[in-house]
């Protein structure tokens, strides 16, 4: 008999999906679109993740980078064996998807806000759904802010996107630490697009991901600047292994981040955070 953790969900066999499009992002990372062989698994939302099965290797967690109809879509990188041979897949291919799993982001909290999503590398692709939502609805939500940090120009994400938002009003702002001859933009950290960001502190909603470190001192950064903790969410996305509570890999103080996050608000996660791992 398998026992569970408190709140942990029963591991589900995996349902069939069929890649139906490749596309590659940088020299390592490739989005893949993915459509249900039989039926199509729960809507995901924004901010969930699903564990994604390659046949013969295993599987890993994967935030959703877009989401239409069936379909799932997800951006990898490859640093790992599972993760390359995801990467690698093209049309035709077939894999496991097991989800929607984890908390994701607030959308409610972002009405009538002015909006921060500041992404470091491959964070950007659980804040893309988000960026969709908020553009698609202009009605509902201010000024949209999309601050993009990336190691160098060629590690930059989604470059047919970018224009996209940019042109649907969106203020997209990129930075990266490594500037290559062809690169005329900013380089630094992603902090330092802030200042240049157009959003009202007290009526800002912000939503972070990407390196542990980043995210710290990003929210930091914006608490210092007059947004209240419980107006950033950060997308902790530590080691998952299993996606349903039981391993424990996950776990950040009392939180099982593949149940209780990824998304966490900052006044959630800043005490947790703060305690050093032995």
């Amino acid at each position: 008999m398998t026992v569970l953790s408190p709140g942990a969900r029963p591991a589900l066999p995996p349902s069939p999906y069929r890649v139906v499009a490749r596309h590659p992002e940088t020299s390592d990372a490739a989005t893949i679109v993915l459509e249900p062989v039989r039926r199509a698994l729960p809507r995901f939302s924004p901010g969930q993740f699903a564990m994604v099965y390659g046949f013969g290797v295993g599987d890993i967690p994967l935030s959703v980078s877009h989401i239409e109809g069936d379909r799932l879509t997800h951006t990898v990188r490859s640093v790992g064996a599972i993760s390359a041979r995801l990467a690698g897949l093209g049309p035709g291919a077939v894999v496991g998807v097991r989800g929607p799993y984890g908390a994701g982001w607030d959308l409610a909290a972002a009405a009538g806000s002015d909006l921060l999503l500041i992404a470091g590398g491959l964070g950007l692709a659980p804040l893309r759904p988000l960026i969709s939502v908020f553009l698609g609805a202009p009605e509902t939500y201010g000024r949209v802010n999309v601050l993009i940090g990336s190691r160098s120009p060629g590690d930059l994400f989604y470059s047919r996107e970018r224009a996209q938002w940019q042109a649907a009003g969106a203020r997209v702002l990129t930075t990266v630490d490594r500037p290559d001859d062809t690169w005329r933009g900013d380089v630094g950290v992603v902090t330092g697009l802030l200042n240049r960001a157009a959003f009202g502190p007290a009526r800002t909603t912000a939503y972070v991901c990407g390196p542990e470190v980043m995210m710290r001192a990003t929210a930091r950064d914006l608490t210092h600047r007059g947004i209240a903790p419980d107006r950033i969410q950060l997308s902790l996305e530590r080691t998952m292994h299993c996606g349903t509570g039981h391993c424990g890999h996950c776990q950040l103080g009392p939180l099982l981040l593949c149940r209780d996050g990824p998304v966490v608000r900052w006044d959630d996660a800043e005490p947790l955070l703060s305690v050093r791992e032995l």
